[in-house]
């Protein structure tokens, strides 16, 4: 028994050394925040298609490991939603928004800011 209680402290004792050594480390982001754009009177249908693509460019995004996190808000302000895009520069960050036909259509702006964030950090 004495063995088995040795045995499992010297494990979670290994376990805990590999959490510590673990490295903090911070990395550059593009935060960008979606805002109503100024032309927004498009007809239903128009609006619904401008939303297909918007969320097509997103999954483009996805799939290109660009995106780190995207999410809309739920409320009628004149923030609509954010981006969290793991790019090397704003450029970069900008090409893949003007891609974007919600954008491009003026329904939605945007503006893009550097945030440095903790590399791997995920929402529970």
């Amino acid at each position: 028994m004495r063995e088995w209680i040795v045995a499992m402290l010297l494990l979670f004792g290994f376990l805990g050394l590999s959490a510590q050594e673990k490295k903090y480390e911070m990395k550059m982001y593009f935060f960008v925040m979606l805002k109503k754009g100024p032309n927004r009177d498009q007809d239903t249908t128009k609006a619904k298609e401008l939303q297909k693509g918007h969320m097509a460019n997103i999954q483009k995004m996805a799939d290109m490991g660009k995106l780190a996190i995207a999410g809309p808000f739920m409320d009628d302000g004149d923030w609509r939603g954010i981006f969290i895009l793991d790019v090397a520069t704003k450029e970069e960050a900008e090409k893949l928004l003007t891609n974007d036909p919600a954008i491009a259509a003026g329904r939605l702006a945007y503006e893009i800011h550097p945030w440095w964030g903790a590399r791997g950090s995920k929402l529970p």
